[in-house]
């Protein structure tokens, strides 16, 4: 087994708080992501697991025992670094080997948990190469296989494949997706990538600031964003947002007009709601799509457009300055300049109160 549980955990320096008091769980044989923006705290909690830096104050523990303070070589965890931090002078085996040959492993058992990293990695051929001679994403193999021969009850990764180029991301992405369920192993990886996060993860932790912001599955997140933050920070292209104000409520939900010169009716409500307050509509780049009679319209200028094959994104802004993002075929695009009038699905949008937290559908609420 291997659950982790943090409980109100906080980490300062110099009277900076960087960590502001997370509470988090992560279950045995879950594969965790944290993601957030460069400076959010997600690599200083990871190191306060590993117990690479030293708690300010709560608790971390594993499988019910207290590690707070237990050094990093005793928590029965490994790490796997962005910069790999090979032996440049010990071929690909000796690497896998070292940290048991140090503990005084014996010799038969060391040459097994080898070859079984070396299958599972693919990695045969190169044992007897030094890293020098491997590509970048072979020498991220070895890192990760000098985890696994650990057999450690937790994986953490710190942004392992962002030295990696585009396409050898993608590939290793996918091996370590297999890897998780071949092991069956608790893992928990760090990163800025999103796409990572939503393709990766059993579960995803959204931190800012030092605060954790949502806790859920990836489609979870993507589709009931608790925030404008999560709704602005998941998915490619971002979602779109609209400011407006309240202008009817009833036990049905709200009617919002737009600043772009648009009135809506949705379903949402809640019981703080009044009419005069200022929201903000959020809608995805795939639930935007062009008006036909009798839609609810919103007209837009179209900006350029990205023709990636499959898909195009035509870019767009209202007329009070907003920009907005739709995801179309690949073989159509708008014409730069172009008047357009979109439709606003009801059903795909998401709502917003002043303070940026979302405002569910009234049926959720009743609930």
């Amino acid at each position: 087994m291997a659950n982790l549980t943090i409980r109100n955990l906080q980490k300062g320096f110099d009277g900076h708080q960087i960590i502001k008091g997370i509470d988090l769980d992560v279950k045995d044989r879950e594969f965790v992501v944290f993601v957030g923006p460069s400076g959010c705290g997600k690599s200083t909690l990871l190191r306060l697991i590993a117990g690479l830096e030293d708690v300010t104050s709560g608790s971390i523990e594993l499988d019910g025992r207290e590690i707070t303070q237990v050094t990093p070589a005793k928590r029965d965890l490994a790490m796997v670094f962005q910069t790999y931090a090979l032996y440049p002078h010990m071929t690909v085996g000796k690497n896998l080997s070292f940290a048991l040959d140090l503990a005084g492993t014996p010799k038969a058992e060391v040459e097994k948990k080898v070859a079984e990293a070396a299958r599972i990695l693919e990695l045969g051929p190169l044992l007897e190469r030094k890293p020098k001679q491997l590509s970048g994403g072979q020498r991220q193999r070895v890192a990760i296989g000098r985890a696994i021969v650990r057999n450690p009850k937790i994986f953490l990764f710190d942004e392992p494949l962002s030295n990696l180029d585009a396409a050898l991301r993608v590939q290793t992405r996918l091996e370590l997706s297999r890897l998780h369920k071949e092991l069956e192993a608790t893992m928990i990886y760090v990163t800025h990538d999103q796409v990572e996060a939503m393709t990766l993860a059993d579960k995803v932790v959204v931190l800012n600031g030092g605060r954790v912001e949502q806790v859920g599955s990836p489609l979870e997140l993507y589709h009931h964003p608790a925030n404008l933050f999560v709704a602005g920070f998941l998915g490619t292209p971002k979602m779109g947002f609209l400011k407006g104000k309240v202008s009817r409520v009833d036990g049905t939900g709200c009617e919002v007009t737009l600043d772009a010169g648009t009135t809506i009716s949705l379903p949402f409500t809640n019981a703080q709601q009044s009419v005069g307050d200022a929201v903000t509509l959020g809608i995805r780049p795939e639930h935007l799509e062009l008006a036909k009679d009798g839609d609810c319209q919103l007209k837009v200028v179209a900006d350029v457009s990205e023709r990636l094959g499959s898909d195009t994104f035509c870019h767009v802004r209202t007329t009070s300055g907003e920009t907005l993002t739709m995801r179309i075929r690949g073989d159509l695009a708008s014409q730069y300049g172009e008047t357009l009038n979109l439709h606003l699905d009801s059903t795909h949008c998401h709502l917003f109160d002043a303070q940026g937290q979302v405002i569910r559908k009234a049926l959720q609420a009743a609930a």
